[in-house]
């Protein structure tokens, strides 16, 4: 009998198979993927001026093209449950990296603009899938004890390509040109495409998820806010985000070196962020979901304040920075908790709220801008995370009943606290022995007493 490669036999492991060091491989190849995957997505930022000369179009249609992509990302994020419900995950995963493949090279190939909006549609369905399908995929293939730090590992990708993304393509397209720079991407996917058919293991399609599911998780009362919350949170991130290059080009005066610099700062800070929000998930969830945006918009505010000078809008870039990375990881961290139940439809959700408040962030910023003036977009960007922190209040609001009853069923003093219940303490064994010792030494006192009574009559 002719035995099979190793590599061609990867695919018949299932979860259960895989050993502690091929589990967090796999983990690894997504990160891998991710980090891929928001370089291929930032990149053209940097490389907007010489796509838009090369394909004789303005900066603005070059801008709106590379846009397209969050429009294709929520529609996909929808539909993604209901899709990949019906195929093995592992094949689904890899397939959306040969789709990143495949729109890279049309991007390094495109003769004209219209190319390019396919090539930039095709990366906007991996963007809008991938990342749906991400913590679920996570919660199948790590111990529940191991959800939060296998997303931090994957967002720790997340990180590193905002971090360097804009700088390298800034650089490397000097030298080799914008169209190199995305051949330069190509043997890196085709690397990620064999790390993940080595490492991913069988993930059998569990239930087809409709697309009525997806939209019927709104009328759950803690999802309806999360959603409101989301939305509010990342369009007034990025409503500052998108125009932080007219600030500092307006107000600060930087060089385009001091410029680099400081994105390449803010970038690094995401580290920072990431690290601690994924130190802090298991006992800080819901006071990290309502305070990073009050903390955001302050920052946000005080680099008004400081607008002036350099040092001080790089120290407040750095702190803008850290925070903002720890956003994403907190919210996929809360999908494990009050959509437990239903991640993959939970995940399409979140991201295609995630995406639409990006666009709709953006296109609110450059309506301030353009209205009013830069100090105006940051404002603005400050009031919706401030709303968004007031939507999620304590936290209760976003929380599931389930994950809520879980995490009160391991203290030792449990309170509920609904709104429209009294309050329930159920005080421990050791207080309830303690009283029985009372009352067995009291009901001895009060016999004593009573033969004593009888003696003396």
């Amino acid at each position: 009998m002719v035995s099979l490669p190793r590599v061609f036999l990867a695919n018949s492991k299932t979860t259960s198979d895989l050993t502690s060091k091929q589990t967090w491989s796999a983990v690894g190849s997504m990160a891998l993927c991710v980090a891929l995957l928001i370089a291929s997505e930032f990149m053209p930022v940097s490389l907007l001026t010489p796509i838009a000369h090369d394909l004789r179009a303005t900066e603005g249609m070059a801008g709106q093209a590379i846009s397209i992509s969050g429009l294709f990302a929520v529609g996909i994020s929808l539909l993604i449950a209901t899709i990949a419900g019906r195929f093995d995950r592992r094949y689904v995963l890899i397939a959306m990296t040969g789709i990143m493949l495949a729109s890279l090279i049309l991007l390094a190939t495109a003769p004209n603009f219209l190319v390019l909006m396919a090539a930039r549609a095709l990366l906007g369905i991996v963007i809008g899938g991938f990342w749906s399908l991400a913590t679920a995929t996570v919660m199948r293939l790590v111990q529940p004890e191991s959800v939060p730090k296998a997303l931090g590992i994957v967002y720790t990708g997340n990180a590193i390509a905002t971090a360097v993304a804009a700088p390298i393509g800034s650089y490397l397209g000097g030298i080799i040109g914008w169209r190199g720079v995305f051949w330069a991407m190509a043997p890196i996917a085709v690397a990620i495409l064999i790390w993940q058919w080595m490492s991913l293991p069988s993930m059998p399609p569990q239930a087809v998820n409709p697309i009525g599911k997806l939209f019927g998780l709104l009328k759950r009362r803690n999802v309806a806010f999360a959603m409101l919350g989301v939305m509010l949170t990342f369009a007034g991130a990025f409503t500052t985000f998108t125009y932080l290059r007219p600030f500092l080009e307006s107000y600060t005066r930087v060089s385009v070196p001091q410029l680099s610099l400081l994105l390449l700062g803010l970038g690094v800070a995401g580290f920072v962020g990431t690290y601690g929000a994924s130190a802090l998930l298991g006992r800080r969830l819901y006071a990290l979901i309502t305070g990073l945006p009050l903390l955001l918009a302050a920052v946000t505010l005080g680099l008004l304040v400081v607008r002036y000078h350099v040092w001080g809008v790089a120290a407040a870039m750095i702190a803008w920075g850290a925070l903002n990375s720890a956003i994403p990881v907190c919210w996929s961290n809360w999908l494990t908790k009050g959509i437990s139940d239903e991640p993959e439809s939970g995940g399409g959700l979140l991201v295609g709220a995630i995406q639409l408040s990006i666009m709709l962030g953006g296109a609110f910023g450059g309506l301030l801008l353009d209205h009013i003036s830069v100090a105006a977009t940051f404002v603005g960007g400050a009031v919706l995370l401030v709303l968004a922190s007031l939507t999620i209040g304590n936290g209760h609001r976003i929380r599931s009943r389930s994950s809520y009853n879980n995490e009160t069923s391991s203290n030792p003093i449990e309170v509920s606290h609904g709104a429209d219940r009294r309050m329930i303490v159920q005080f421990p064994r050791w207080f309830s022995v303690t009283a029985g010792i009372v009352k067995r030494r009291k009901d001895h006192e009060r016999n004593c007493f009573i033969r004593t009574a009888r003696r003396a009559l």
